[in-house]
Formats: structure tokens, C-alpha cells, sequence
């Protein structure tokens, strides 16, 4: 078993005010965690993981397929791999929440 200690990680601004950080990469699956400042944005991109995540804190609304899609904190969500999607926090408080991908996404573009 691989453990990943919080303290050990260290969080990536990936664009101004979305932070991410990488946890536990296994051999099917990968872990990371996000945080997204009030009136931030992670723009529309796509990626051949499907993603399952949870918003743990905060509202996160996505736009998929030309529509608004809101989650608030304890739902769950999934997109397919290939899917364009977009994200913002459009609250007054932090989002926070953890994506799963599958495959594994053991070094994202984000960390270079």
C-alpha cells in the first residue's frame, strides 16, 4: 500500500486562483484534490480520463456541452474522457473537492 501525506505534497496554481494537488497515482486510478477561489475559472479543456469527483466545500458550476451544470458541496459528478468541460466557482467561498481519473493521470500537464 502507498500512502501520500498531505504535508508532503504541494499544491500547483494551475491558472490564477485554481489550485491542485496531486495524490495517489495507482495502477488503474489517480487522485487529486482542488481548491478554486470565489470568482475563479478553470477554463474549458478536455482530457481522455474519465473523471468522477466530489465537491466537499463550496458551489462548483460546470459548463458541459454548451450547459450549466451546478454541484454544491456532497454531490458527486462524472465526466467521459474527451468531453470539453469548463468550471467556475462562482460563490463566495472557496470550493474545494477531489477529482478521481481513470487512467491514471500521474503527471498533468499542469505540473509541468
Amino acid at each position: 500500500m502507498d500512502v501520500v501525506p498531505d504535508a508532503d505534497v504541494e499544491a500547483v496554481e494551475a491558472v490564477d486562483g485554481v489550485f491542485l494537488t496531486q495524490g495517489a497515482v495507482g495502477e488503474d486510478v489517480s487522485i487529486q484534490r482542488f481548491e478554486i477561489e470565489p470568482g475563479e475559472t478553470v477554463p474549458e479543456h478536455d482530457h481522455p480520463h474519465e473523471q468522477i469527483g466530489l465537491v466537499a466545500a463550496g458551489t462548483l458550476t460546470f459548463a458541459v456541452g454548451g450547459e450549466d451544470r451546478v454541484v454544491e458541496a456532497g454531490d458527486t459528478y462524472v465526466i467521459p474522457g474527451g468531453e470539453p468541460h469548463a468550471a467556475a466557482n462562482r460563490g463566495d467561498e472557496r470550493v474545494v473537492g477531489y477529482d478521481i481519473f481513470s487512467p491514471p493521470r500521474a503527471n498533468p500537464d499542469w505540473q509541468e
